[in-house]
């Protein structure tokens, strides 16, 4: 694992990843779990895997919301890592597409 240069998030320590995945078809508790996942962590760089999404649609598209809000109130720097272009194209769609 290698380390950069903070991207001007102070306290949030990028010499530690917390690496997750995201695959299948989401339900309210694969996310739940992952953003317990998140609020128990101190903020750091956290990379979320989501090439294994099966499907393109709202239900990614929330789970993927609600990651990133649970992330973002505690402060983590969050990156998502695969998205397919159908998912890419559906974040588009809903304005979304800042997430990847």
């Amino acid at each position: 694992m290698s380390s950069g240069h903070a991207s001007g998030l102070p306290g949030v320590d990028t010499s530690r990843t917390l690496e997750l995945r995201l695959s299948g078809r989401p339900d309210p508790d694969d996310v739940g779990r992952l953003c317990a996942l998140l609020d128990a962590a101190e903020p750091c760089r956290v990379v979320c895997e989501i090439g294994g999404l099966v499907r393109a649609d709202l239900t990614a598209v929330d789970a993927l919301a609600r990651v990133r809000l649970a992330a973002r109130r505690r402060g983590h720097r969050l990156e998502f890592r695969g998205a397919a272009p159908e998912l890419r194209g559906v974040l588009r769609l809903v304005g979304l597409d800042e997430l990847l």
